[in-house]
């Protein structure tokens, strides 16, 4: 819990990158609640839909990558 509070401060100094992790957090948990058991696909599911509107948003790849753990390669293969 410490962590996800330090991960949220740092974050929310620049106001975009903070709405895009509360928008990623929330399609985690609504993917979650969803599908129950099976929360481990649903998370990555929540991952790749935040990643392509942050792409639509025209966040940069380096905040994307830090937001969604995903990769440069997987990130430019949305695009």
């Amino acid at each position: 819990m410490g962590k996800a509070v330090g991960v949220l401060k740092e974050l929310s100094a620049d106001e975009r990158t903070r709405l895009l992790y509360e928008e990623r957090e929330k399609a985690r948990r609504d993917i979650a609640s969803m599908i129950g058991g099976a929360e481990r696909g649903g998370i990555q599911k929540g991952i790749i839909i935040t990643a392509r509107n942050a792409i639509a948003m025209g966040i940069d790849t380096e905040t994307i990558i830090k937001l969604t753990g995903l990769s440069r390669e997987e990130i430019e293969n949305m695009k």
